[in-house]
């Protein structure tokens, strides 16, 4: 079948199976031609959240990087009827097989990554494959949590305290709009804060530690952002920002009850299929962007979590924040990059927004996700639909 991009809103409702493929390949490229050495590296990877943007890239990097056997969670739907799987469906299909002609192990489990069932199975290939672990990454990103109790909470996107009203920008139409947005109820935050916040990370880390399952030199890290002021009432002070420092105080919580290295990378803005749902985000990543690329200091994904895996097992001590958090978002975050953007964004109006913004490149990142717009990749071609995944169990 021909399979076209269909987008809806902020998300593409498709997905192309070869494109997907032809990113994980260069994904793994970048990866074998810059390797990272160290007597340290990571054998054993557990990545929760496994299948696209931080989570996918990480795989790839202890993979690739260091030949780490690897276990992925997801939460992703094979081809039914002939329609297309989801994007992070053609992803580990590409990843295992790439793995396996590697000669590299890879186990993948396809479910509700905060449900039991999940962690039942993931300790069992743990228990008989690996032994034990020495690296948790936790990339989970969802937008609603089914508890242990039963109970079903969905994260919301609000500021906190006051209303917020920002420019931000039309993605149809390149044009700048206002976005306007009241501010969340205690119950929403609270709820955020239960889909978004380390309490899964903690229940990981609990049964994993419980089960015998943790190396002596394991680390685990989970990912975070914080963003320019501008940003900072929607997100760094808003819901999300509320549940990430939930999630930075669980990393305290988890190295204190276990002994362990654990940590919240802060990563650089990035389009991602979570990105691009947050207002004013993606007109700010669009500048950021295209002022990046004059610097020459724009990373894409696997490349940030690359220079990240050097950082957590390189020969040089691995530098954390005045908070104790890595902070991979250094180069996002050089003050006279932030003064420029600054600048910019002061003076946006419709008809300078494509002198500043780099929507060609936002658009073509956003497509790229779902395997659409890849450079030497025939869309007119026929494709088959129904890949299967490796070394799969699924719940």
């Amino acid at each position: 079948m021909i399979i076209e991009p269909r987008t809806r809103g902020f998300i593409c409702t498709t997905a192309h199976p070869t494109g997907c493929d032809e990113n994980v390949r260069r994904m793994i490229k970048y990866v074998l031609e810059n390797k990272n050495t160290s007597a340290d590296a990571p054998k054993n990877v557990l990545v929760i959240g496994s299948s696209t943007g931080y989570g996918l890239a990480s795989r790839v990097a202890a993979a690739f990087g260091y030949g780490a056997k690897t276990v992925g969670v997801a939460f992703e739907k094979p081809s039914v009827n002939g329609r297309p799987a989801s994007t992070g469906w053609y992803n580990t299909a590409a990843f295992d097989k790439y793995a396996s002609a590697a000669g590299l192990y890879a186990a993948n489990v396809m479910g509700d990554a905060y449900s039991d069932a999940a962690k039942d199975a993931v300790c069992d290939i743990i228990r008989r494959d690996l032994g034990k672990i020495d690296l948790l990454v936790y990339s989970l990103a969802a937008p609603r949590r089914t508890m242990p109790d039963g109970e079903t909470v969905s994260s919301v996107l609000k500021p906190v305290g006051e209303p917020y009203t920002s420019m931000s920008i039309d993605l149809r139409t390149h044009t700048l709009s206002e976005i306007s947005l009241q501010p969340a109820t205690d119950a929403e935050i609270a709820d955020t804060i239960k889909v978004m916040g380390g309490d899964d990370w903690k229940r990981w880390m609990k049964r994993l530690s419980d089960e015998g399952l943790l190396a002596d030199n394991f680390t685990t890290v989970a990912y975070s952002y914080i963003g320019p002021e501008l940003t900072h009432a929607i997100y760094t002070n808003g819901t999300i920002g509320q549940a990430k420092r939930d999630l930075a105080e669980s990393a305290k919580a988890i190295a204190d009850a276990y002994g362990v290295r654990a940590l919240v990378s802060v990563n650089k803005a990035l389009v991602t299929q979570s990105s691009a749902a947050i207002p004013v985000v993606p007109l700010y990543i669009s500048i950021l962007f295209a002022e990046m690329k004059k610097r020459g200091t724009h990373e894409g994904v696997i490349e940030q979590m690359h220079r990240m895996m050097g950082k957590l097992y390189g020969d040089t001590p691995c530098e954390l924040d005045g908070e104790g958090r890595l902070r991979m978002d250094d180069w996002e975050m050089e003050p006279e990059l932030q003064n420029r953007i600054s600048e910019i964004w002061g003076s946006l109006t419709n008809e300078n927004l494509s002198e500043y913004a780099d929507f060609a490149e936002y658009d073509s990142e956003f497509l790229k996700l779902f395997g659409f717009g890849v450079e030497g990749v025939d869309y007119a071609a026929d494709v088959e639909p129904d890949l299967p995944v490796g070394h799969l169990t699924t719940l």
